[in-house]
């Protein structure tokens, strides 16, 4: 019996059920031809020219074709590298808008290269095609069933100024939790337990940022080693969440369980940003393999070179950059973002190496029809949207540069943090990072928000490895050690390795205090790396982006659970207090009622700083006087409130210091939190002096 096929329609592009039939559509612009090809469980094809086009929209409609259904396409055209065209039927390509992806790219069972390659370091290496057929390579595109019973779920919209940013990974967080079921670890279903979201909930955090989740290809050189892209910045598929993230199956049901994980978090008052990958796919440079992209259109969806179209545009470090300044490809860009935001009602997305979004032709332009698309978007313009703002490519790192609604990583907070607990950055610079970073933000119309604060990040070492390491320890990776940044320096916390010495298990415990501390109480937006909190170790490989094992893996067992606890204590103490999470930025304003500033800082014997004291190159130590009367507050139901106003006693020598309590802003003094285990949390102070460990912070309640 033959199947009812009609022309279909353009748009919507990829698979689309209606309840009788599937609407299929593929865009090509330089296509000849194009192949709908339906594949059964047996793995055998049933294939049906698509005849109808519509804008470059190659597009059908079948009877009968309905969820799980997986499919592919065949493009023809000619295959002529040096021009830039790529086009070779013999391989099976993924649905770009693939709403579920089944299966991975099994480069062993056939060549998904699309040519036979020639001399190794040769240009003309791919010049003769390969004609053999690659289907049993290639992982199927899945026709879903988009229904979901999302009930009163609606965006929770938390202000910057409320939130606090956990960034994680969602195979990970979880694989080694005893207290998530077994056949959940590593999942979707996992994450959405109650044991992963009343850990979250418990520690504080508002909002889970998730390393990326769109469908991965690993590439086949890590596949040759036995590894495997954990990071996932490797996306093959920008509709599609990951499959081998399911814990219920691969023909659909991912993604009704992601937005099950999605659900969940929601209900306990925690949004999702997701970590996007839309500067570069997994098809890599132009001896790379043939998945998707490179078969359907080369030359529409990748950034070509200009003087020699073989090659590739890379301002991303893996072989390819997407063409955004193609209206189809900005399309789909746009579309997949909406496709998140609306259908999987994500809060907000973290923009991998955004500079290369903004490049229109080579310069980065801030006001490139990327942002402006969003900007006017009334959807995505609502949503967190945060940028990695920068790329390898000239003129790429742009901290600082991007427009309103944006934030960014801000990369300059992180360096100039970690150099001041390690004895070697400014006071002057120090401050400019812990007040919201004003001279990178406040000329843009932006506020402290803006700068989303890190110190440490899934790329590099995790917290207790910054402060154990002072070399990177890679070998798993297999590269002889030579990946990953050297970005590590001394921290005067012993010899590398040690672990007997009370004195260096002490101070590397207070200097992990101190860099949470200056996080979670800097002006800004501040993001966690998953696991810090605890301590969490990875051996000091600081580029675990290939190691998907219990290198990676939360290890939970031996976790430190003083230093949660310590966390946990920050994060309320933040969340209490705006004074720690102000929306406008510290002009030195005086309240009226005190006379005193917003901010005052002072020297350890308590007089305020002086330009001179700004510029001693030998200064590790000061106080900041946050005054809570000069914060505008409002409590939830509309009504103006007050906070308290907090004195911080930050020592980053290593030799203790004694600081005077100012009697110029406050009588009494309550210890609320301290990195020196010295002194206890509660103790009052009614003037006089205390003296602060090497290495600590002292926080302190003004009555």
């Amino acid at each position: 019996m033959g199947l009812d096929i009609r022309p279909g329609r353009p748009f919507p592009q990829g698979s689309t059920w209606d309840g009788d039939g599937t609407n299929f559509s593929l865009f090509s612009e330089g296509a000849d031809r194009v192949e709908l090809c339906l594949i059964g469980d047996d793995g055998q094809e049933q294939r049906i020219d698509v005849r109808d086009t519509t804008s470059f929209q190659y597009h059908v409609w079948v009877g009968g074709v309905g969820p799980g259904q997986r499919y592919g396409y065949r493009v023809y055209g000619p295959y002529e590298p040096a021009q830039g065209i790529r086009f070779n039927p013999a391989k099976l390509l993924i649905d770009p808008y693939a709403k579920a992806i089944d299966g991975t790219v099994d480069s062993s069972a056939a060549s998904t290269l699309p040519y036979l390659p020639g001399d190794a370091g040769e240009d003309t290496a791919d010049d003769r095609i390969d004609e053999s057929d690659d289907a049993a390579a290639i992982p199927a595109s899945v026709v879903i069933d988009p229904g979901f019973d999302w009930g009163e779920d609606r965006p929770l919209r938390h202000q910057y100024s409320s939130t606090i940013i956990y960034e994680t990974h969602v195979k990970g967080f979880t694989m080694r939790h005893p207290d998530v079921p077994e056949h959940l670890r590593g999942t979707y279903a996992g994450l959405a337990s109650e044991a992963a979201i009343s850990y979250l909930t418990e520690l504080g955090v508002t909002a889970v940022e998730l390393l990326p989740v769109h469908h991965i290809a690993d590439e086949s050189f890590l596949v040759e080693k036995g590894l495997s892209n954990y990071w996932g910045y490797s996306t093959i598929g920008y509709f599609a969440p990951h499959a081998l993230y399911s814990a219920d199956g691969t023909r659909g049901e991912q993604v009704k369980e992601f937005k099950a994980m999605v659900k969940a978090l929601h209900e306990a008052g925690i949004e999702v940003i997701l970590d996007v990958v839309y500067n570069h796919t997994a098809e890599g440079n132009h001896l790379g393999p043939m998945l998707s992209f490179k078969g359907i259109d080369n030359a529409s969806y990748y950034r070509l070179s200009p003087e020699d179209p073989r090659f590739y545009m890379d301002f991303t470090g893996t072989g390819n950059t997407l063409n955004v300044t193609n209206p189809s490809v900005l399309r789909l860009i746009m579309d997949s973002l909406r496709y998140f935001a609306i259908e999987c009602h994500v809060d907000g997305f973290r923009f991998d190496l955004a500079s290369t979004l903004a490049r229109e032709l080579y310069e980065v332009d801030r006001l490139s029809s990327f942002f402006d698309v969003i900007h006017q978007d009334p959807v995505l313009s609502q949503l967190k949207l945060i940028a990695e703002p920068w790329d390898v490519g000239p003129g790429g790192y742009q901290v600082g540069n991007f427009p309103v609604l944006w934030t960014e990583w801000n990369g300059a907070y992180r360096d100039s943090v970690r150099d001041f607990w390690r004895g070697e950055a400014s006071l002057s610079e120090f401050a400019q990072r812990f007040t919201g970073s004003a001279d990178l933000y406040e000329g843009e119309g932006r506020r402290p928000t803006a700068s989303i604060n890190f110190v440490t990040a899934h790329d590099g070492f995790t917290l207790a490895d910054l402060v154990s390491y002072n070399e990177k320890h890679n070998e798993a990776n297999q590269e002889e050690n030579r990946d990953g940044a050297d970005d590590n320096r001394s921290w005067n916390c012993g010899v590398e390795g040690e672990t007997d010495s009370p004195e260096i298990l002490a101070l590397r415990a207070r200097q992990q205090r101190n860099l949470l501390v200056t996080l979670l109480l800097s002006q800004g937006t501040p993001m966690m790396l998953g696991g810090d909190e605890f301590g969490r170790s990875q051996g000091g490989n600081n580029n675990g982006w290939c190691q998907d094992n219990e290198l990676s893996w939360f290890d939970w067992e031996n976790a430190d659970q003083d230093l949660r606890d310590f966390t946990r204590r920050v994060i309320a103490l933040r969340q209490s207090e705006p004074v720690f999470r102000r929306r406008d930025f510290l002009g030195g304003e005086a309240e009226r009622s005190s006379g005193l500033p917003d901010v005052l800082w002072m020297c350890p014997g308590a007089q305020e700083m002086d330009e001179e004291d700004w510029q001693r190159e030998d200064s590790r130590a000061l106080m900041v006087f946050l005054n809570g009367e000069a914060i505008p507050h409002y409590d939830r139901d509309g009504k103006p409130t007050r906070g308290d106003s907090f004195l911080i006693l930050i020592n980053a020598h290593h030799e203790p210091v004694e600081f005077t309590f100012p009697d110029q802003v406050a009588d009494r003094w309550t210890l609320e939190l301290s990195t020196d285990t010295a002194h206890e949390a509660g103790t009052g102070h009614t003037g006089g002096s205390i003296r602060a460990d090497g290495r600590s912070t002292l926080i302190f309640r003004c009555s």
